[in-house]
């Protein structure tokens, strides 16, 4: 199993998971180009991708998919309730070709590959994470949640590897210049999960003996790389957790990929 988080944040969120031989895609939310130009630089032609996932319609996810779907005649995979969403703030000149569309079940196969979406609290029509299963390996992914329920604990137990929200810092989120609306809206129970969330949600999950951990979707006016590290590190360590042994945390970033290998 390979993830290549192609790029993370709010300017932009496109993930690869390669598992059981299959290549998926979760979001399309940067250009069709540089989603092409990142899949080339991890070895991977987008000719080969089997399939896109879309979390939620909002445009830091998936405003590239209308021109990688017209181009490369890609299956998606989206909740009913996505797709009325993303055609309402569409040009109809940039919808995505009917044929490529395909309705987000409540499990799918794809190859050899086992994904099962689960419902995260977000302010979006029908939003989404992912559980992926193949042989023994599990990936969970998550982000763009305002909080955890016990529903997406569930979700990504015994993970081999999380794709997991660490948005931002309360602290900086508070004394930022965003508007008080938007600061309530991200620290809402339907906004995007804090640095803090992030920690005690994993120190609380059921862990495999080790588990990589890569923490997404990061604020870059209301958070930093090392804040959330630091912060997520020193919870998980309060609570017994051996990082770098039991835990495994990666960054990601908006404007480069970050990877691992997990056998």
């Amino acid at each position: 199993m390979q993830i290549h988080v192609l790029a993370s944040g709010s300017t932009g969120n496109a993930t690869l998971l390669q598992i059981g031989g299959a290549n998926i895609l979760v979001d399309a939310g940067i250009s069709a180009r540089r989603i092409k130009q990142s899949l080339a630089a991890v070895g991977t032609a987008v000719e080969e991708l089997d399939g896109i996932l879309i979390t939620h319609e909002h445009r830091d996810h998936v405003c590239g998919l209308p021109t990688l779907t017209r181009k490369f005649r890609l299956p998606v995979y989206a909740r009913p309730a996505t797709w009325d969403a993303i055609d309402k703030q569409t040009a109809v000149d940039k919808w995505v070709p009917p044929e490529c569309r395909r309705e987000l079940a409540e499990s799918l196969d794809i190859g050899q590959v086992k994904i099962e979406p689960f419902s995260i609290s977000h302010d979006a029509a029908d939003p989404v994470g992912f559980s992926f299963y193949h042989s023994q390996q599990k990936c969970g992914f998550a982000t763009d949640l305002g909080f955890v329920t016990d529903n997406v604990k569930k979700a990504l137990a015994l993970s081999d590897a999380l794709v997991f929200e660490a948005n931002h810092d309360v602290d900086l989120l508070k004394q930022g210049s965003y508007p008080w609306f938007l600061k309530q809206r991200i620290m809402s129970n339907r906004g995007h999960l804090a640095n803090t969330d992030t920690g005690w949600t994993l120190a609380r999950l059921d862990r495999k003996s080790h588990c990589h951990v890569f923490l997404a979707h990061m604020s870059q006016e209301n958070n930093r790389p090392e804040i959330a590290e630091k912060t997520v590190a020193t919870i998980l360590a309060e609570q017994g957790c051996r990082i770098g042994t039991d835990v495994t945390l990666h960054i990601t970033y908006p404007d480069r990929t970050a990877g691992v290998e997990q056998n």
